[in-house]
């Protein structure tokens, strides 16, 4: 491996730095077609969204009132023509899942809710600039860019640190998730 291989004369090359797998083939064009089709998914996204003017809030009502009428119609013509009708899985939220979910948001929001009184009380100055410095933060990227944009740019950082996060420390993460869960 060749000097022209390192990042600025390091001991680890840039594809080892950027986590060695998928991500890095596809940051590095190592995977050429695979990284043109993100790009092109991108860019359709980023046209339906903001040229004609779509919300994520009206695709997703457009998409699903969509295929609620192509099932629908497929039904109806199937009983019509004595055809069976279209394969659909059971499709059922579990008791289990559900309370685990209400008392894990339960748990969040009351946490949410206690900090928030102790701010409004006075009793936690600490937490008081911390949320205070955030939202001003929040505040001042909102103005530089819009919801979208920000979304998106959002969800590419997360997916950049949550696979270097799960490479370097895969064992210490389960084992807070693990404690959390037991918290909770």
């Amino acid at each position: 491996m060749g000097s022209s291989d390192r990042l600025f004369n390091r001991q680890r090359t840039v594809h080892e730095v950027l986590g060695g797998g998928l991500v890095a083939d596809v940051i590095l064009w190592r995977r050429s077609k695979l990284t043109w089709g993100i790009l092109v998914v991108t860019l359709a996204a980023w046209v339906v969204f903001e040229i004609s003017g779509y919300t994520l809030l009206s695709l997703s009502s457009c998409v699903l009132l969509l295929l609620t009428t192509i099932l629908f119609l497929w039904a109806k013509s199937a009983a019509i023509l004595n055809r069976p009708s279209p394969p659909l899985p059971e499709m059922h939220i579990s008791e289990d899942m559900m309370n685990d979910v209400a008392a894990f948001a339960r748990t969040h929001i009351n946490a949410v809710l206690l900090a928030f009184q102790n701010i409004a009380l006075g009793k936690d100055t600490w937490m008081y600039f911390k949320v205070a410095i955030s939202l001003l933060l929040i505040s001042v990227v909102g103005s530089l860019t819009d919801f979208l944009t920000l979304g998106y740019t959002s969800y590419g950082s997360a997916v950049q640190f949550y696979s270097k996060l799960s490479e370097g420390y895969r064992s210490k993460v389960q084992q807070w998730i693990a404690e959390q869960k037991k918290l909770s």
